[in-house]
């Protein structure tokens, strides 16, 4: 594929499922350039008749669909045009015009129907009197300064959070059968404003939280009566990693949350609630946090309590083994629920019951990303080598496809990755892909390095890979030592120790692969990664000096100061590369400047509040001036999710000087002077 084809990138959202099981519903989205943004509908796909799925709204972006528990109504969220918010939309199941249930100033983030249909709680961020436009005629410039006396006031991709907290409101489901409400005009509205009266197309809504903190994953039992979120609402909620399940009752005024998590000695990071069926048991994902902030490589795992007895909570799962960090949980049976499993870059879908029993319900060369159930039916979203994103579902021989949303992507030529094993220096076997271009070669090698570090290369179309390997590249990508999916004694094994086995493993598993295929120039190496993929990059080029050229992108590349400047600052660097000055500095690609020569491509966004640009800055001056061929480019208006989620123009821009980089230090046929890059360009100019 070429830069411009990322268009055809369909990514799917959480399926839903009628209630009858005979129907799924889910949003497909995907990169548009003409709006420089992502667009997408819903779909609904039948189950029972073998029909072809069909497009159920034709909104700028829908999304998020969910079923109401009578079958009756299709609730989503709908953002409706560029830039704008997302709200609250109900449409009647079978199609139909859409009736908005929200205007909230900055937009709906999640939603969940009461167990009577008759109701809808969500959650939406509020924000302080006076910002983010809340009072007309004062711009973010003009806003009053913001003291702050915590660690947690910013987020990556959400900038300032303790002035727009997250909190959950309960409105009505709106009448599907009713007129549509009319802004009064003329005489109308003089009377309405003189009655001190103001018009509103929605009906009010009730907010049912207030602390000064995030609440999220609300969940009913399924009587109805109760309300269950996540959120940190302890004291020491500022200095520590711990989040915790509540529970309240929504009819109720003023009701003070129940604590029900963090009760049996370990301490949590808790959240993604669950009820079984039978109402008797709640299930919740947690991830051990050790002191408060020992978050390295901590595999997320399933508990389980009595609703009636919540201090008698069990752990379901070992965490030593699985990690259910991925999608949330669903109730199947009256005492089990589904999740997620990363496991050796694929995403397993099991099914594990309140005794601790599991089974395996989808497994193989894929990645399941979340999971719907209703009638003894379940479908999955989900990627694999030949898809972005599909519908499937789970049957007794493994996973049935329902639909094709990558066929055009398909067309434009993907390479198939080729699963291989290679021992480090010290015999650690590890995993990765190599992805050959056409032709015979021998081809310039691309090493790719994740980011994370506690995250894993998988069974999917990975533009990356594709792009690279369309312009002639052959790819390597492996998870080495740190990343997820191999357990956590793999994922915590370069805690105090980063740039060690790290670095060892995916230069022994190039090594490997030059070895193995002579498609590979083992002459013509380069090296590359974003994040922690560009810190271990920087640490590459200072440490082993075979690559002609390398990019680091949205780097960690100082932890001193990263303390300081990153969001999440104040704990990652000291529970990564841990306090001590001089084992830090034995860490730190700052410090190894002097042992730079490889040219380098330093690549950021200005909004990045993970990696902040001044890692890339203060990088790419201190190799400017040891006269290291270098260049920054810095990307306006993005964040830390720029080649994931970025806009669309600038994810081709993105790629397009990829290529430029490479075509000057590692050149193909296809990647010449920049020819390849060019002509992508000019293509995208019109694009379908």
């Amino acid at each position: 594929m070429r830069s411009e084809d990322i268009a055809l990138f369909n990514s799917l959202s959480a399926p839903t499922l009628h209630p009858d099981g005979s129907r799924a519903a889910v949003s497909v989205t995907h990169p548009d350039f003409a709006s420089d943004s992502y667009v997408g509908q819903l779909w609904e796909v039948p189950l029972d008749d073998g029909g072809a799925p069909r497009r159920l709204t034709r909104g700028f972006r829908d999304t998020a669909p969910c079923y109401s528990p009578d079958g009756g109504s299709l609730a989503f969220l709908r953002a409706a045009a560029p830039g704008e918010r997302p709200q609250l939309m109900v449409v009647d199941s079978r199609g139909g015009e859409p009736v908005a249930v929200t205007d909230q100033k900055l937009g709906v983030s999640a939603f969940i129907w009461a167990p009577d249909s008759r109701r809808l709680v969500f959650a939406a961020r509020v924000p302080e009197e006076g910002r983010y436009g809340k009072l007309d005629g004062v711009g973010p410039g003009a806003e009053d300064a913001r003291l702050v006396t915590g660690f947690k006031y910013r987020m990556n991709g959400a900038g300032y959070t303790g002035d727009k907290r997250s909190h959950l409101f309960m409105v009505d489901t709106p009448d599907l059968q009713a007129e549509p409400a009319v802004a009064p005009v003329g005489r109308a509205r003089k009377a309405t404003e003189d009655a001190g009266a103001e018009f509103s197309a929605v009906a009010p809504a009730r907010q049912l939280t207030s602390a000064d903190a995030d609440h999220d994953s609300p969940v009913f039992s399924p009587d109805g009566r109760t309300l269950y979120f996540a959120a940190a609402l302890h004291n020491s909620a500022d200095e520590d990693l711990r989040r915790d399940v509540y529970a309240l009752d929504p009819e109720a005024l003023d009701e003070q949350p129940k604590l029900l998590s963090n009760l049996a000695g370990e301490t949590l990071g808790a959240g993604s609630p669950a009820l079984s069926n039978d109402g008797d048991w709640l299930f919740y994902l947690g991830s051990s946090i050790g002191n408060g902030t020992d978050f390295v490589a901590r595999n997320t795992a399933l508990y389980a309590a009595p609703v009636s007895a919540p201090h008698e909570v069990r752990r379901l799962t070992d965490p030593e083994t699985l990690d259910l960090a991925e999608g949330d949980l669903v109730p199947t049976g009256p005492d089990s629920v589904l999740a997620v499993n990363r496991h050796r870059g694929s995403a397993q879908l099991l099914e594990v019951s309140a005794t601790g029993s599991s089974t395996v319900l989808v497994d193989g060369p894929l990645n399941v990303s979340a999971a719907a159930h209703a009638e003894g039916r379940t479908v999955v979203s989900f990627s694999d080598a030949g898809t972005a994103g599909d519908l499937g579902l789970v049957a007794g021989a493994g996973l049935s496809r329902l639909t094709d949303f990558s066929a055009a992507l398909r067309s434009t030529g993907v390479a198939e990755p080729l699963e291989e094993v290679f021992a480090s220096d010290d015999g650690y076997p590890v995993h990765g892909w190599v992805l050959l271009p056409e032709g015979e070669g021998p081809h310039p090698v691309l090493l790719n390095i994740h980011g994370g570090p506690f995250a894993q290369y998988g069974w999917e179309v990975f533009d990356e890979a594709q792009v690279y390997a369309k312009a002639g590249y052959a790819v390597v990508m492996c998870n080495p030592r740190g990343s997820a999916g191999y357990g956590q004694t793999h994922g915590r094994a370069i805690k105090g120790a980063m740039g060690t086995v790290d670095m060892a493993d995916v230069l022994a598993f190039l090594d490997g692969a030059v070895a193995k295929y002579p498609q590979l120039d083992g002459s013509r190496q380069g090296i590359m990664g974003g994040s922690y993929g560009g810190y271990l990059t920087a640490w590459t080029v200072s440490q082993d000096h075979r690559f002609v050229a390398a990019i680091v992108e949205r780097g960690y590349l100082d932890p001193p100061s990263f303390v300081g400047s990153s969001d999440i600052g104040w704990f990652f660097s000291d529970e990564y590369t841990g306090t001590d000055p001089e084992r830090v500095r034995g860490q730190n690609p700052f410090a190894q400047l002097d042992s730079v020569r490889t040219p380098v491509f330093v690549i950021h966004s200005e909004e990045d509040l993970r990696c902040p640009l001044e890692q890339a800055q203060r990088y790419y001056v201190g190799l400017k001036q040891r006269g290291v061929p270098t260049q920054l480019l810095i990307f306006p208006g993005e964040n830390h999710e720029l080649s994931r989620a970025g806009t669309p123009w600038h994810r081709k821009q993105r790629f397009d000087e990829i290529l430029r980089w490479w075509s000057t230090y590692l050149p193909t046929e296809q990647n010449n002077d920049g020819g390849f890059a060019a002509a992508a360009g000019a293509k995208a100019a019109a694009p379908a």
